[in-house]
Protein backbone atom coordinates (compact mmCIF):
# COMPACT_ATOMS: atom_id res chain seq x y z
CA UNK A 1 0.00 0.00 0.00
CA UNK A 2 1.35 3.15 -0.89
CA UNK A 3 0.99 6.67 0.55
CA UNK A 4 1.70 10.49 -0.53
CA UNK A 5 3.43 13.02 1.20
CA UNK A 6 0.39 14.87 1.09
CA UNK A 7 -2.06 12.03 3.17
CA UNK A 8 0.53 11.60 5.51
CA UNK A 9 1.23 15.36 6.54
CA UNK A 10 -2.54 15.78 6.70
CA UNK A 11 -2.54 12.51 9.01
CA UNK A 12 0.29 13.79 11.35
CA UNK A 13 -1.12 17.54 10.63
CA UNK A 14 2.70 18.43 9.52
CA UNK A 15 4.07 20.41 6.67
CA UNK A 16 5.52 19.75 3.81
CA UNK A 17 8.94 21.03 2.35
CA UNK A 18 9.44 19.16 -1.00
CA UNK A 19 7.50 17.25 -2.71
CA UNK A 20 3.92 16.83 -1.77
CA UNK A 21 3.05 13.73 -4.85
CA UNK A 22 5.92 11.78 -3.52
CA UNK A 23 4.72 8.40 -2.50
CA UNK A 24 6.42 5.63 0.07
CA UNK A 25 5.23 2.24 0.65
CA UNK A 26 7.38 1.02 4.02
CA UNK A 27 9.43 2.04 6.70
CA UNK A 28 12.51 2.41 7.49
CA UNK A 29 15.41 3.63 9.88
CA UNK A 30 16.96 6.72 8.76
CA UNK A 31 21.27 5.12 8.00
CA UNK A 32 18.96 2.40 5.99
CA UNK A 33 16.91 4.36 4.24
CA UNK A 34 15.62 3.66 0.69
CA UNK A 35 13.76 4.77 -2.30
CA UNK A 36 10.07 4.91 -1.25
CA UNK A 37 10.29 4.49 2.33
CA UNK A 38 9.37 6.56 5.23
CA UNK A 39 11.70 7.74 7.63
CA UNK A 40 12.35 10.04 10.78
CA UNK A 41 14.57 11.86 12.36
CA UNK A 42 14.66 13.18 16.46
CA UNK A 43 18.08 12.40 18.00
CA UNK A 44 20.20 14.98 16.83
CA UNK A 45 23.18 12.35 16.70
CA UNK A 46 21.86 10.57 13.70
CA UNK A 47 21.30 14.81 11.94
CA UNK A 48 24.47 13.20 9.38
CA UNK A 49 22.18 10.38 8.10
CA UNK A 50 19.86 12.74 6.53
CA UNK A 51 22.12 14.48 3.94
CA UNK A 52 22.59 10.62 2.54
CA UNK A 53 19.83 8.98 3.23
CA UNK A 54 17.71 7.73 0.10
CA UNK A 55 14.47 7.31 2.03
CA UNK A 56 11.53 9.51 0.11
CA UNK A 57 10.31 11.21 3.14
CA UNK A 58 11.54 11.63 6.22
CA UNK A 59 9.81 13.61 9.58
CA UNK A 60 11.28 15.84 11.25
CA UNK A 61 10.62 18.55 14.21
CA UNK A 62 9.50 22.24 12.53
CA UNK A 63 12.69 23.53 14.14
CA UNK A 64 14.74 21.70 12.68
CA UNK A 65 17.12 23.33 10.26
CA UNK A 66 18.95 22.53 7.26
CA UNK A 67 22.22 22.47 6.85
CA UNK A 68 22.59 21.32 3.02
CA UNK A 69 20.14 20.20 0.13
CA UNK A 70 18.80 17.01 0.98
CA UNK A 71 17.41 14.66 -1.27
CA UNK A 72 14.48 13.52 0.53
CA UNK A 73 10.71 15.31 1.06
CA UNK A 74 10.62 16.13 4.82
CA UNK A 75 7.07 16.74 6.72
CA UNK A 76 7.87 18.78 9.99
CA UNK A 77 6.12 18.53 12.82
CA UNK A 78 5.50 19.33 16.75
CA UNK A 79 7.77 15.96 18.24
CA UNK A 80 9.01 13.92 15.32
CA UNK A 81 9.24 10.90 17.30
CA UNK A 82 5.83 11.03 18.61
CA UNK A 83 4.45 11.50 14.78
CA UNK A 84 6.22 8.74 14.19
CA UNK A 85 4.77 6.33 16.37
CA UNK A 86 1.08 8.01 15.54
CA UNK A 87 2.12 6.57 12.02
CA UNK A 88 3.34 3.07 12.79
CA UNK A 89 0.46 2.69 14.80
CA UNK A 90 -1.72 3.81 11.75
CA UNK A 91 0.45 1.40 9.51
CA UNK A 92 -0.73 -1.16 11.91
CA UNK A 93 -3.82 -0.64 11.72
CA UNK A 94 -4.04 -0.60 7.78
CA UNK A 95 -2.35 -3.37 7.63
CA UNK A 96 -4.48 -5.59 9.97
CA UNK A 97 -7.67 -4.61 8.85
CA UNK A 98 -8.97 -7.91 7.52
CA UNK A 99 -12.54 -8.76 7.77
CA UNK A 100 -14.87 -11.89 6.40
CA UNK A 101 -14.43 -15.76 7.11
CA UNK A 102 -12.44 -17.44 5.15
CA UNK A 103 -12.57 -21.14 4.24
CA UNK A 104 -11.76 -23.80 5.24
CA UNK A 105 -12.41 -22.57 9.29
CA UNK A 106 -15.04 -23.73 11.71
CA UNK A 107 -17.07 -22.17 13.85
CA UNK A 108 -20.05 -23.66 15.71
CA UNK A 109 -23.43 -22.97 15.47
CA UNK A 110 -24.28 -22.28 18.95
CA UNK A 111 -21.28 -19.70 18.94
CA UNK A 112 -22.20 -15.82 18.34
CA UNK A 113 -20.09 -13.14 16.83
CA UNK A 114 -20.66 -8.92 16.95
CA UNK A 115 -20.12 -7.22 14.09
CA UNK A 116 -16.81 -7.02 11.76
CA UNK A 117 -15.37 -10.69 12.51
CA UNK A 118 -12.39 -11.90 10.63
CA UNK A 119 -11.35 -15.38 10.99
CA UNK A 120 -8.56 -16.76 9.14
CA UNK A 121 -8.35 -19.61 7.55
CA UNK A 122 -7.94 -22.87 9.28
CA UNK A 123 -9.46 -21.20 12.48
CA UNK A 124 -11.56 -22.85 14.67
CA UNK A 125 -14.18 -21.74 17.20
CA UNK A 126 -15.89 -24.35 19.55
CA UNK A 127 -19.09 -24.48 20.72
CA UNK A 128 -20.86 -21.70 22.85
CA UNK A 129 -18.10 -18.84 21.94
CA UNK A 130 -18.83 -15.60 22.34
CA UNK A 131 -17.31 -13.06 19.82
CA UNK A 132 -17.76 -9.27 20.42
CA UNK A 133 -17.55 -6.50 17.64
CA UNK A 134 -14.45 -6.12 15.53
CA UNK A 135 -12.55 -9.59 16.51
CA UNK A 136 -9.56 -10.52 14.45
CA UNK A 137 -8.60 -14.15 14.14
CA UNK A 138 -5.51 -15.52 12.14
CA UNK A 139 -5.61 -18.52 10.54
CA UNK A 140 -5.03 -21.70 12.57
CA UNK A 141 -5.90 -20.26 15.72
CA UNK A 142 -8.01 -22.37 18.57
CA UNK A 143 -10.69 -20.97 20.64
CA UNK A 144 -12.32 -23.87 22.94
CA UNK A 145 -15.58 -24.00 24.08
CA UNK A 146 -17.74 -21.58 26.15
CA UNK A 147 -14.86 -18.85 25.84
CA UNK A 148 -15.89 -15.05 25.63
CA UNK A 149 -14.20 -12.81 24.05
CA UNK A 150 -15.02 -8.82 24.31
CA UNK A 151 -14.82 -6.21 21.54
CA UNK A 152 -11.17 -5.05 19.81
CA UNK A 153 -9.53 -8.26 20.02
CA UNK A 154 -7.04 -9.56 18.27
CA UNK A 155 -5.77 -13.45 18.34
CA UNK A 156 -2.98 -13.81 16.24
CA UNK A 157 -2.08 -17.34 13.98
CA UNK A 158 -1.78 -20.16 15.87
CA UNK A 159 -2.79 -19.08 19.55
CA UNK A 160 -4.58 -21.23 21.30
CA UNK A 161 -7.24 -20.21 23.95
CA UNK A 162 -8.84 -23.26 25.58
CA UNK A 163 -12.07 -23.70 27.13
CA UNK A 164 -14.47 -21.72 29.63
CA UNK A 165 -11.36 -18.75 29.18
CA UNK A 166 -12.98 -15.23 29.78
CA UNK A 167 -11.17 -11.93 27.88
CA UNK A 168 -11.79 -8.59 27.77
CA UNK A 169 -11.53 -6.13 24.96
CA UNK A 170 -9.12 -4.62 23.57
CA UNK A 171 -6.90 -7.32 23.69
CA UNK A 172 -3.73 -8.72 22.23
CA UNK A 173 -2.83 -12.43 21.99
CA UNK A 174 0.01 -12.84 19.86
CA UNK A 175 1.25 -16.12 17.99
CA UNK A 176 1.77 -19.77 19.76
CA UNK A 177 0.15 -18.39 22.96
CA UNK A 178 -1.39 -20.96 25.08
CA UNK A 179 -4.63 -19.42 27.22
CA UNK A 180 -6.12 -21.79 29.64
CA UNK A 181 -4.04 -25.10 29.37
CA UNK A 182 -3.92 -27.40 32.65
CA UNK A 183 -1.93 -26.04 35.14
CA UNK A 184 0.84 -28.05 36.66
CA UNK A 185 -1.29 -30.59 39.18
CA UNK A 186 -0.11 -34.42 40.21
CA UNK A 187 -0.07 -36.58 43.49
CA UNK A 188 2.12 -39.08 44.35
CA UNK A 189 -0.16 -42.31 45.14
CA UNK A 190 1.48 -45.51 47.56
CA UNK A 191 3.43 -46.52 44.52
CA UNK A 192 5.08 -43.09 44.29
CA UNK A 193 3.69 -42.57 40.73
CA UNK A 194 2.45 -39.45 39.95
CA UNK A 195 -1.18 -38.98 39.69
CA UNK A 196 -3.31 -35.86 38.02
CA UNK A 197 -5.19 -33.85 39.41
CA UNK A 198 -8.18 -32.72 37.36
CA UNK A 199 -7.80 -28.20 36.61
CA UNK A 200 -11.53 -27.01 36.45
CA UNK A 201 -11.37 -23.56 36.86
CA UNK A 202 -10.57 -20.88 34.40
CA UNK A 203 -8.56 -17.95 32.93
CA UNK A 204 -9.98 -14.63 33.27
CA UNK A 205 -8.07 -11.43 31.11
CA UNK A 206 -8.86 -8.32 31.80
CA UNK A 207 -9.02 -5.59 29.42
CA UNK A 208 -6.21 -3.52 27.61
CA UNK A 209 -3.98 -6.91 28.26
CA UNK A 210 -0.91 -7.93 25.78
CA UNK A 211 0.32 -11.63 26.00
CA UNK A 212 3.36 -12.34 23.77
CA UNK A 213 4.33 -15.15 21.44
CA UNK A 214 4.97 -18.17 22.94
CA UNK A 215 3.53 -17.23 26.44
CA UNK A 216 1.53 -20.01 28.68
CA UNK A 217 -0.82 -18.89 31.35
CA UNK A 218 -2.57 -21.99 33.13
CA UNK A 219 -6.07 -22.85 33.95
CA UNK A 220 -6.90 -22.61 37.94
CA UNK A 221 -7.16 -25.88 39.36
CA UNK A 222 -10.21 -24.21 41.29
CA UNK A 223 -11.09 -20.58 40.17
CA UNK A 224 -9.83 -18.23 37.96
CA UNK A 225 -6.21 -17.56 37.36
CA UNK A 226 -6.48 -13.88 36.65
CA UNK A 227 -4.84 -11.21 34.96
CA UNK A 228 -5.73 -7.95 35.39
CA UNK A 229 -6.33 -4.60 33.06
CA UNK A 230 -3.54 -2.89 31.38
CA UNK A 231 -0.87 -6.03 31.98
CA UNK A 232 1.63 -6.92 29.12
CA UNK A 233 3.20 -10.12 29.04
CA UNK A 234 6.35 -10.06 26.59
CA UNK A 235 6.89 -13.44 24.88
CA UNK A 236 7.99 -17.22 26.57
CA UNK A 237 5.94 -15.98 30.09
CA UNK A 238 4.66 -19.24 32.05
CA UNK A 239 2.06 -17.81 33.92
CA UNK A 240 0.84 -20.88 36.31
CA UNK A 241 -2.64 -21.76 37.72
CA UNK A 242 -4.35 -19.49 40.09
CA UNK A 243 -1.51 -16.73 39.88
CA UNK A 244 -3.02 -13.59 39.95
CA UNK A 245 -1.17 -10.00 38.35
CA UNK A 246 -2.73 -7.32 39.23
CA UNK A 247 -3.28 -4.05 36.82
CA UNK A 248 -0.51 -2.46 34.84
CA UNK A 249 1.98 -4.86 35.75
CA UNK A 250 4.69 -5.75 33.33
CA UNK A 251 6.88 -8.49 32.77
CA UNK A 252 9.85 -9.13 30.33
CA UNK A 253 10.66 -12.40 28.58
CA UNK A 254 11.34 -16.11 30.08
CA UNK A 255 9.70 -14.93 33.66
CA UNK A 256 8.01 -17.96 35.18
CA UNK A 257 5.89 -17.55 38.26
CA UNK A 258 4.86 -20.73 40.10
CA UNK A 259 0.97 -21.50 41.09
CA UNK A 260 -1.34 -19.14 43.75
CA UNK A 261 1.33 -16.46 43.50
CA UNK A 262 -0.24 -12.97 43.86
CA UNK A 263 1.41 -10.02 41.85
CA UNK A 264 0.49 -6.53 43.13
CA UNK A 265 -0.55 -3.53 40.71
CA UNK A 266 2.40 -1.50 38.19
CA UNK A 267 5.10 -4.04 39.03
CA UNK A 268 8.03 -4.05 36.49
CA UNK A 269 9.60 -7.44 36.08
CA UNK A 270 12.68 -8.10 34.35
CA UNK A 271 13.76 -10.84 32.02
CA UNK A 272 14.54 -14.45 33.35
CA UNK A 273 12.74 -14.14 37.05
CA UNK A 274 11.89 -16.79 38.71
CA UNK A 275 8.79 -16.56 41.27
CA UNK A 276 7.92 -19.13 43.64
CA UNK A 277 4.40 -20.23 44.28
CA UNK A 278 2.06 -19.25 47.15
CA UNK A 279 3.68 -15.85 47.76
CA UNK A 280 2.61 -12.64 47.58
CA UNK A 281 4.16 -9.68 45.87
CA UNK A 282 3.06 -5.75 46.49
CA UNK A 283 2.12 -3.03 44.43
CA UNK A 284 5.15 -1.01 42.58
CA UNK A 285 7.73 -3.80 43.23
CA UNK A 286 10.58 -3.43 40.52
CA UNK A 287 12.68 -7.08 39.86
CA UNK A 288 16.12 -6.81 37.99
CA UNK A 289 16.56 -9.53 35.56
CA UNK A 290 17.58 -13.35 36.92
CA UNK A 291 16.11 -12.77 39.96
CA UNK A 292 15.04 -15.67 41.81
CA UNK A 293 12.26 -14.65 44.26
CA UNK A 294 11.03 -17.03 47.24
CA UNK A 295 9.50 -14.78 49.65
CA UNK A 296 6.61 -12.32 49.96
CA UNK A 297 7.50 -8.77 49.27
CA UNK A 298 6.62 -5.79 50.26
CA UNK A 299 5.38 -2.57 48.52
CA UNK A 300 7.66 -0.39 46.24
CA UNK A 301 11.20 -3.17 47.19
CA UNK A 302 13.60 -3.29 44.53
CA UNK A 303 15.48 -6.42 44.43
CA UNK A 304 17.92 -8.26 42.59
CA UNK A 305 19.77 -11.43 43.03
CA UNK A 306 19.13 -15.25 43.80
CA UNK A 307 17.59 -15.01 46.37
CA UNK A 308 16.87 -11.57 45.67
CA UNK A 309 18.23 -8.71 47.75
CA UNK A 310 17.07 -5.42 48.14
CA UNK A 311 18.82 -3.41 44.69
CA UNK A 312 21.15 -1.12 47.06
CA UNK A 313 21.94 -4.12 49.42
CA UNK A 314 22.61 -6.44 45.99
CA UNK A 315 24.90 -3.41 45.19
CA UNK A 316 27.01 -3.46 48.36
CA UNK A 317 27.39 -6.90 48.22
CA UNK A 318 28.77 -7.60 44.60
CA UNK A 319 31.35 -5.40 45.90
CA UNK A 320 32.80 -7.25 48.14
CA UNK A 321 32.46 -10.55 45.53
CA UNK A 322 34.18 -8.83 43.16
CA UNK A 323 36.81 -8.19 45.45
CA UNK A 324 36.96 -11.87 47.12
CA UNK A 325 40.47 -12.74 45.38
CA UNK A 326 41.88 -9.85 46.68
CA UNK A 327 40.77 -9.99 49.86
CA UNK A 328 41.32 -13.43 50.08
CA UNK A 329 44.93 -12.45 49.32
CA UNK A 330 45.51 -10.39 51.99
CA UNK A 331 44.10 -12.94 54.56
CA UNK A 332 46.41 -15.58 53.71
CA UNK A 333 49.22 -12.79 54.13
CA UNK A 334 47.97 -11.66 57.45
CA UNK A 335 47.76 -15.93 58.33
CA UNK A 336 51.27 -16.29 57.03
CA UNK A 337 52.93 -13.40 59.00
CA UNK A 338 50.68 -14.47 62.27
CA UNK A 339 52.13 -18.13 62.48
CA UNK A 340 56.05 -16.39 61.45
CA UNK A 341 55.32 -14.47 64.90
CA UNK A 342 54.20 -17.27 66.72
CA UNK A 343 57.27 -19.51 65.20
CA UNK A 344 59.46 -16.57 66.06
Amino acid sequence: MKFKASQIAEILEGEIQGDPEVEVSQLAKIEEGIKGSLTFLSNPKYESFIYNTNASICIVNKDFVLDKPIKTTLIKVEDSYKSFSTLLEYYNQVTLNKSGIEQPSFIAESSTHGENLYLGAFAYVGNNVKLGDNIKIFPNAYIGDNVTIGDNVIVFAGAKIYSETLIGNHCVVQSGAIVGSDGFGFVPDEKDEYKKIPQIGNVIIEDHVDIGAGTTIDRATLGSTIIRKGVKLDNHIQIAHNVEIGEHTVIAAQTGVAGSTKIGKNCIIGGQVGIVGHIKIGDRVKIQAQSGIGRNVKDDEVLQGSPALSYGDFNKSYVHFKNLPNSMNTLNQLEKQLNSKKKA
